[in-house]
């Protein structure tokens, strides 16, 4: 979490761009009212490898009625490749939401991945780390528990 930036204020983010899955369209609006886990990654990305089996354990730690990881594949990902890519290391578990035309990553300034960002539930970047981290380590759930606590 060393690499963690806070974005102050609150970045808005778009959340009206459309996301594509296999069982149709989304946007980070489907998300409003819960925290968000977003993370910027794509099927050829080395560290995204390490880092998919962490987010997949965070959103069973910690998914539900206020809290989302989302797992976004942007860039031209072929769907095939990704669930391939999500079954292979560890995010079985994860949404299988891409951004083929990078729309999401260039709104949210995305320069390479992956990149995940801390999502509040007004919509808006309130953390950024550029590279990989463990999402599942303590010190990454007390860094979310502290955002929504409002520290």
């Amino acid at each position: 979490m060393r690499k963690l930036t806070l974005s102050d204020p609150a970045k808005p983010l778009a959340t009206d761009l459309v996301w594509e899955s296999d069982s149709g369209p989304g946007s980070l609006a489907d998300y409003a009212g819960k925290w968000v886990v977003l993370n910027f990654w794509a099927v050829w990305c080395g560290p995204c490898k390490e880092e998919m089996p962490t987010l997949a354990a965070l959103e069973t730690a910690r998914g539900g009625d206020d809290f989302a990881v989302v797992t976004l594949a942007t860039g031209p990902n072929p769907p095939v490749a990704v669930a391939h890519f999500l079954e292979s290391n560890g995010g079985a578990n994860l949404p299988r939401w891409r951004d083929p035309k990078s729309a999401q990553g260039r709104q949210a300034a995305v320069l390479a991945m992956p990149v995940t960002l801390i999502v509040n539930p007004e919509g808006a970047e309130v953390a950024r780390l550029i590279g990989g981290a463990d999402w599942n380590a303590p010190e990454a759930h007390a860094v979310l528990d502290a955002l929504a606590a409002g520290r």
